[in-house]
């Protein structure tokens, strides 16, 4: 069974910076690629960012591009997602998800971590 465990959020002010980390098997790292979602308050689920099992392709929804940096380290069996000069409308609880295949839709993702709570104060 698929287990996501994300950690690292909480409270910091604008233009700080956080580093989630999303820690799963080591079957799962190298079977599945990766994505951070995230959901703020009376808002859909959107995309944040996505890695593939190899870590040689990355993507990033337009608004964190530049100020958000996923990684996987497969030694330590976990994935991160390092954000910096961080926003007041970067809060929202974030998700760790893992999917077979290569997109940007949550549908399309298997398995969900239980989020990490991450709030950007101005």
């Amino acid at each position: 069974q698929v287990q996501l465990v994300e950690s690292g959020g909480g409270l910091v002010q604008a233009g700080g910076s956080l580093r989630l980390s999303c820690e799963t098997s080591k079957e799962t790292l190298r079977s599945y690629n990766m994505g951070w979602f995230r959901q703020a308050p009376g808002k859909e689920r959107e995309f944040v960012a996505r890695i593939n099992w190899s870590g040689a392709a990355t993507a990033y929804t337009y608004s964190v591009k530049g100020r958000f940096t996923i990684s996987r380290d497969n030694a330590k069996n976990t994935v991160y997602l390092q954000m910096n000069s961080l926003k007041p409308e970067d809060t929202a609880i974030y998700y760790c998800a893992a999917t077979t295949n290569w997109g940007s839709l949550s549908g399309n993702y298997d398995y969900w971590g239980q989020g990490t709570q991450v709030t950007v104060s101005s």
